[in-house]
């Protein structure tokens, strides 16, 4: 099966203080002589220039590609940076890649390290989101957000130095990209319920273990203690494990995902600055979790989905289970981050048109959709 191979590509996960010293031992024990380091401009200061020095150190040939930003200042995983990493790799030289950084430049190199058939060593820099162990590359083409198949990395250096002095809105990012699984589990159940799409046990366990261990050290995340950010760091890994299992996003990304990806692709449209993945799957997570509260309780207006009609009773048995706006929108503020649309910066008009459009971004029976098929039929 796919999902077993990819799982058996990621042989290695440091998570520790130190551990980016064990990086240029685990490249020359592999026998990558020559490798290509992927960073930007700020993950670079965090732990890229201290990576190259190790490397220099153990006679492991680096060259560094630094991935510009756009015209905006953001660095994006779209056509230009792209070609920029792929122009940079020479097929009969490079080795391996190195991924510095955080979902952004991880997003970069799995591609190209898909397309190469090359290696990738994952180093991230914060813990802002779960997508250091996947094996999905979520793309910007066309100024359109589509989620294509790649590689996982084959080890992962999880630094907790460097992890730990990470700005806190990258740290907060990382909590409400995991405190979205709480409407991603739903909506999964929820397909699986109404529409057969394949639901695996082990996969859906794993993400809500990591989520609840993840809940439980909100405070300390927030604080940004060692405690904290090894268990935001080991649920985020987790995470990325539970979708290699599957083979898909399914565990970790519903309906919150898609009004994340739908802001995202209107403030590329306007050519707006970007907001953090995770800040807004934490907002996003908030406002979902409100509707469907509504819609459970036969609240919401607008007409009634058959597949909720249906199954009325298991879908209110789950929702009990799914903590109300308030709940996430305080764990929100105790892990340091933004909590509502005014304070991420999203405008009314564009979150009532997400409401409506976005379950167009991904082919998901997500009970968004159902809800807004309903109102169209």
């Amino acid at each position: 099966m796919l999902q077993d191979r990819t799982l058996e590509q990621l042989k290695v996960i440091e998570l520790d203080r130190g551990v980016i010293r064990k990086g240029a031992p685990y490249l020359r024990e592999q026998g990558y002589r020559h490798v290509l380091l992927v960073a930007d401009d700020h993950t670079y200061a965090a732990a890229g220039e201290q990576l190259m020095g190790l490397l220099e150190a153990a006679g492991v040939k680096t060259r560094v590609v630094l991935i510009q930003p756009d015209a905006q200042g953001d660095v994006v995983a779209d056509e230009i940076a792209l070609v920029q990493l792929l122009l940079e790799i020479r097929p009969d030289e490079t080795g391996a890649l190195l991924a510095v950084g955080s979902g952004t430049i991880h997003d970069i190199v799995r591609f190209a390290a898909h397309k190469t058939g090359k290696p990738f060593v994952s180093v991230p820099t914060a813990p802002s989101v779960d997508g250091f162990t996947s094996a999905g590359a979520p793309l910007i083409v066309r100024g359109v957000k589509k989620t294509v198949p790649a590689v996982p990395p084959v080890a992962i250096f999880a630094d907790l130095d460097i992890l730990m002095a990470a700005p806190q809105r990258l740290v907060a990012a990382g909590f409400g990209d995991m405190l979205g699984k709480y409407t991603s589990l739903f909506d999964w159940k929820f397909s699986h319920l109404t529409a057969g799409e394949p639901y695996d046990e082990q996969a859906a366990a794993i993400t809500e273990r990591a989520l609840r261990s993840c809940v439980s050290h909100a405070e300390a995340i927030g604080a940004r203690t060692e405690e904290g950010i090894r268990a935001l760091m080991t649920a985020l890994i987790e995470s990325g494990i539970a979708m290699l299992l599957f083979g898909q996003s399914h565990p970790a990304s519903g309906a919150e995902h898609h009004l994340s990806h739908y802001w995202e692709m209107e403030y590329l449209r306007q050519g707006r600055r970007a907001l953090l993945h995770g800040a807004k799957v934490g907002v996003a997570c908030a406002e979902i979790a409100r509707v469907y509260h509504a819609a459970g309780e036969g609240t919401l207006p607008g007409a009634e989905p058959a597949a909720l009609r249906e199954h009325r009773e298991q879908v209110r048995a789950w929702l009990r289970d799914l903590p109300g706006e308030a709940e996430l929108r305080g764990l929100l503020r105790q892990a340091g981050g933004p909590s509502t649309l005014a304070e991420l910066g999203i405008g009314e008009e564009l979150f009532a048109r997400s409401l409506r459009e976005a379950h167009r971004v991904r082919d998901r029976r997500t009970l968004l959709r159902a809800l807004n098929e309903a109102e169209q039929a």
